[in-house]
């Protein structure tokens, strides 16, 4: 478990640990039940779904406003979720199996009832008094200005012991912490180190990008541009309204980055992953996850929601991939889905067939994969009433928007169960929807699922497809094909965006190719006959040739 570099050849697994597995049937999943399932991601033997790593979303004490990205206490664990030891459990199990474990660190806030807020809004000159981002009331004792949470409305809210606003850039109980104040980041480091002592692989760190913020509290300019993004707009959110220019993406924030690089580097081997969020354009997108992970001294790899808020095109993705090849040597992280997202077989078209192109897609690109736990099985977003929501967000902008509890139903592992086998019929905490399951998939050898466990032990037995490097060969509005070259091995990759069978021409001077077959893909995989793959519609191909 040494290798510095482990990642960039790993396939990772995201885990929302409320829905995962139920193992005392409370309703909520926990963590003796990622214990139970893993080796359904990897039984160190060559079974399982072929998973090197999980990144876990948060688990700590919390008031739960957020589901846990409300950290209360960022050493020990929720009692919904089990106890520390249970965590040590999990780490052992998971290195037992060659699973590496990320777990996901909320530093840009904690919540309110932190010991370290209590304190912080007392009064101005407690000894936590600057832990926290305090400003003076504006004209008239409003909002120091006009920065917008994330969550809607104004990002201030007012403390009368201080006579002051604080800043929050998400909920009014999630308060920004303040990077700007060397007791907070050393004390944010103390917790990277703790759980580093523990065992951890890596860290994710959420919202990365607003750790840093002006210190002058300048107003927002408005917006003068379309955000890319389809699951909410400029109507349903007021956060969009505004550019952006102060609130966060701040440059001083580079340092910050500099700042967890250099504690992370106390042990081998651990790994960073940033959330990055969107900005104007794709290209300053992209080119911003270049720059936090830009090697040496910063993160390892950026997080960003670029293939599940653009359209799914093979410009898109191909854009996406151009333009972080022309950023250097900065380490990519590709998803199609996550708890904040509408599911991937919801989201394309295609009655979930472009999803499963997509996901073959996305193993074959360079940078390093995230797997949502679900998709494998095509879970699709689940509709809920108003009265079952329980996401604040979805609260928020209701019905506008329903939030993202359609996205964090229990895993189906068991469709003849009670509760899908999720538990043991204790009432789950988001209602059970779908046809999806895992017995189901598990049943059809054409599944999503064997196709799957299929390309991930292809990746494997091809490394050029995990770090090689990559040569566009054909794009248009249908095809996306690529090289990905490692030494003298080269793997061509075709796939068909489009539900009409199409074909791709390659160039003459190309050596012999060896196609890859994927048995689970069955008829939609391609075909080469006299230089011209030919693709079905939402077909598949990939071969390998010498030189």
């Amino acid at each position: 478990m040494s290798d510095v570099s482990w990642w960039k050849q790993a396939v990772f697994y995201q885990i929302y640990p409320r829905s995962f597995y139920d193992a005392d049937n409370d309703g909520v999943g926990d963590l003796r039940g990622i214990i139970r399932k893993l080796d359904y991601l990897n039984d160190g033997r060559g079974g399982g779904l072929g998973i090197d790593a999980v990144w876990i979303a948060p688990f700590f004490p919390s008031p739960m406003l957020d589901f846990g990205y409300d950290v209360s206490d960022y050493k020990d664990v929720h009692p919904a979720f089990g106890t520390l030891e249970d965590f040590d459990e999990l780490v052992r199990q998971a290195h037992r199996r060659g699973i590496r474990i990320m777990i996901d660190l909320v530093f840009n806030h904690s919540s309110s009832q932190h010991p370290w807020f209590l304190e912080s809004r007392q009064n101005r000159d407690n000894p936590k008094s600057d832990w926290y981002v305090w400003a003076d009331p504006g004209e008239g004792g409003g909002p120091p200005n006009n920065w917008l949470s994330v969550f809607g409305g104004s990002s201030w809210a007012y403390e009368p012991a201080r006579r002051q606003y604080y800043l929050h850039s998400f909920l009014k109980e999630m308060p920004d912490l303040n990077w700007y104040n060397s007791e907070v980041r050393e004390a944010l480091a103390d917790v990277v180190r703790f759980w580093m002592e523990r065992g951890v692989d890596g860290f994710r760190f959420d919202a990365v990008d607003h750790y840093a913020y002006d210190r002058k509290f300048r107003p927002e300019p408005p917006r003068d541009y379309a955000l890319p993004r389809i699951d909410l707009s400029g109507e349903t959110n007021p956060w969009c309204d505004h550019a952006k220019v102060y609130c966060s993406d701040r440059p001083e924030n580079i340092e910050n980055l500099k700042f967890l690089r250099n504690v992370l580097n106390e042990r081998n081997g651990v790994v960073s992953l940033g959330e990055v969020g969107i900005v104007r354009d794709l290209e300053s997108y992209i080119k911003k996850a270049a720059e936090y992970c830009r090697p040496p001294d910063r993160l390892h790899m950026a997080y960003t929601f670029a293939m599940f808020t653009l359209e799914p095109t093979p410009v898109c993705f191909s854009e996406i991939v151009r333009f972080m090849e022309s950023s250097g040597d900065s380490w990519p992280c590709w998803a199609l889905g996550n708890h904040d997202a509408v599911r991937p077989a919801t989201r394309f078209p295609g009655r979930g067939e472009l999803h499963r192109t997509l996901q073959l897609v996305l193993l074959c690109m360079r940078g390093t994969p995230i797997l949502y736990y679900g998709d494998e099985l095509d879970m699709e977003q689940a509709e809920l009433e108003f009265d079952e929501v329980q996401d604040p967000f979805g609260k928020a902008f209701w019905p506008r928007y329903k939030g993202r509890d359609g996205c964090r139903i229990p895993f189906p592992w068991d469709g003849r169960a009670v509760n899908k086998g999720f538990n043991k019929g204790a009432r789950t905490w988001l209602p059970m929807r779908g046809n999806s399951s895992l017995d189901r998939s598990e049943a059809d050898p054409h599944s999503t699922l064997h196709l799957l466990r299929e390309m991930i032990r292809l990746r494997k037995a091809h490394p050029a497809l995990a770090v090689g490097s990559y040569e566009l060969v054909a794009q248009d509005d249908a095809v996306w094909a690529f090289f990905r070259t490692l030494e003298d091995e080269r793997v061509i990759v075709a796939a068909n965006f489009s539900a009409d069978a199409v074909e791709c021409s390659l160039s003459d001077d190309l050596p012999e190719l060896s196609p890859l077959r994927l048995n689970a893909l069955g008829e939609k995989n391609g075909e080469i006959a006299d230089g011209t793959i030919l693709l079905p519609g939402h077909g598949f191909f990939m071969a390998t040739t010498a030189g």
